[in-house]
């Protein structure tokens, strides 16, 4: 029986998994927009693509479980097609269609032109940095490369998104031109790794001259680093982060193990002398700087042993933010040989006695907050407080200053001076000044 209360074509798009990802949904709206669709995200719609993530276990069960959630809307006549794309379905195709057979077609990272195709749109070559966001409408993603180089044994991005590709800086600096008419005031720079940037196209690092062009247009008040990677970073990029105030004080650089033989089974082409000294050149160059990382532990041959190495190095660290994964055993991965896999139980154990320590750290680092004053951008209200971040802090994954609705009456998107009156491990609060 087909519902009536669904609008006919339009398209719901579903996105699951990271910022890259978010990303690419929003170039894909973008051009179906453009192709006069009527598209929406995450709402009701009687077609539907799924923009999967195939990263992690956890990231693929979800994944998989959303595509047979939408499989049984069709087959109860709530949606009339779906359709599959991301990376779970760049990495498992075959298998899917094999699984699932009923969904009406697969596409993989690379296939955005078929994808419209499908979807009775023509791809526009011509839309450099059009998008259709959907982040609060202060910040946004700008995804500067594609696909990764680099040979670390636990990962299967390089699998499901190819080598790096940088985008052009021209390009970049178009779409923060149109993020910044349509009102975003803060970019968050993504890639792989954004270390890479430029290698390909300009034969060199080029992150800081991207950061040199960037920081010139209007409207746009901070950029924000995610995921750099240890292994070559261009020192010359902090002596723009200390020049120019548009760039955060902050860089999110996961270095995912300390003890040396971990490190090289991991093939990150990086020792625990040179990493510490890296974290150190980052703070004397840049004092203010807020370091994000993540961690991974539970990996195949990690000991006790390094595991007690990784704690005490986070304890001497004093990361200001940190996250902590376990290993996630991934198929066609060189890590996916190795023997002396750590049991499940000892791995959720290892990840909480760091995210233990990290709760500690951070509880110690926000109280010496308190009596201090922050410029705070407004993401949202909830509940009774607006929410708030400091340049220090990431979307999503990071500390919220909160502000009191009753008191005082603030808009999202806007920039505020704060003090902030009280503090917990992972939040401040805050009274606007």
């Amino acid at each position: 029986m087909r519902t009536k209360s669904l609008k006919k074509n339009r398209i719901n798009v579903v996105t699951l998994g990271c910022s890259k990802n978010v990303y690419d949904s929003e170039v894909l709206m973008g051009q179906l927009k453009a192709s006069g669709k009527d598209v929406v995200h995450e709402e009701e719609g009687n077609v539907v693509v799924i923009n999967t993530c195939g990263f992690i276990n956890n990231a693929k069960e979800e994944s998989v479980n959303t595509i047979l959630e939408f499989m049984q809307k069709k087959e109860d006549g709530l949606v009339d097609k779906v359709f599959v794309t991301g990376c779970l379905s760049e990495r498992y195709k075959p298998d899917l269609e094999k699984e699932i057979p009923n969904v009406d077609q697969y596409f993989g990272t690379t296939e955005l032109p078929q994808l419209l195709k499908a979807l009775g749109a023509d791809y526009k070559h011509e839309l450099i940095g059009e998008r259709l966001t959907t982040t609060p409408k202060n910040y946004a993603y700008l995804k500067i490369a594609e696909g990764c180089d680099r040979p670390c044994s636990f990962c299967a991005i390089p699998l499901m998104r190819g080598k790096h590709k940088s985008t052009p800086i021209e390009d970049l600096v178009i779409e923060a031109e149109k993020l910044a008419a349509s009102g975003v005031k803060e970019l968050i720079l993504i890639a792989q790794d954004l270390t890479y940037y430029g290698l390909d196209l300009y034969k060199k690092r080029n992150l800081a001259e991207l950061l040199e062009h960037l920081v010139k247009v209007e409207g746009i008040e901070w950029i924000r680093l995610h995921y750099a990677f240890p292994t070559g970073f261009p020192m010359d990029v902090l002596e723009v982060m200390k020049r120019e105030p548009k760039i955060c004080n902050y860089i999110d650089i996961p270095l995912q193990h300390i003890s040396d033989h971990i490190l090289k089974s991991m093939r990150r082409g990086t020792t625990k002398e040179k990493t510490t000294k890296l974290l150190q050149d980052f703070r004397e160059k840049v004092p203010e700087m807020t370091i994000r990382t993540t961690l991974i532990v539970g990996y195949p041959g990690e000991t006790e042993e390094d595991f007690q190495e990784l704690k005490s190095w986070v304890k001497a660290m004093r990361f200001e933010r940190l996250g902590c994964f376990t290993y996630s055993h991934e198929e066609n991965t060189h890590a996916y040989n190795l023997v002396g896999d750590v049991p499940e139980e000892v791995k959720m154990d290892r990840a909480n006695q760091i995210m233990e320590v990290q709760s500690q750290i951070s509880w110690e680092l926000n109280q010496a907050k308190i009596g201090q004053e922050f410029k705070v951008i407004i993401d949202r209200k909830e509940g009774n407080y607006f929410v708030g971040r400091t340049e220090f802090d990431s979307p999503d994954v990071d500390n919220e200053v909160l502000i009191d609705a009753s008191k005082t009456y603030l808009k999202t998107g806007e920039f505020t001076q704060v003090r902030i009156v009280e503090a917990e491990d992972f939040d401040l609060y805050a009274e606007v000044l």
